[in-house]
């Protein structure tokens, strides 16, 4: 059976913001993402369906505090807490805060294709 760790995941993206390690496990992604600072990247996912995240994730905060927003209301975790972010959501993260999140492999390369874009139109591409 596939399994994947932060340690033995290699470090796919490390941004001011964000290091994250991605891995395949089935046709899912696993990703192991600690965030440096604080971060609302609401703006990259413009383009997107409504200019919100169409991608599902389940994960779990390992630290600090993660807020998605939904038209309507915010729902926030903290360490120790599972979540479930159906599409249509806007992450909001603090500094130090450490995710495990599983997400669908397509609609995560799909999503992240148009976040990518707009990262590097803001020159904050990696």
């Amino acid at each position: 059976m596939p399994s994947a760790s932060r340690m033995s995941t290699p470090v796919a993206v490390d941004a001011d913001q964000l290091e994250g390690r991605y891995a395949p496990l089935g046709g899912y992604t696993v990703g192991f993402e600690t965030f440096k600072q604080d971060a609302d990247p609401a703006p990259f996912f413009a383009g997107l369906p409504g200019d919100r995240c169409p991608c599902a994730h389940w994960g779990v905060v390992t630290a600090g505090q993660l807020t998605f927003r939904w038209p309507g209301h915010d729902e926030t975790y903290v360490a120790g807490d599972a979540y479930y972010a159906p599409p249509g959501h806007l992450p909001l993260v603090t500094a130090g805060t450490s995710v495990v999140e599983f997400s669908p492999t397509a609609d995560l390369e799909a999503t992240m294709a148009v976040v990518a874009k707009n990262l590097d139109t803001a020159g904050e591409g990696s």
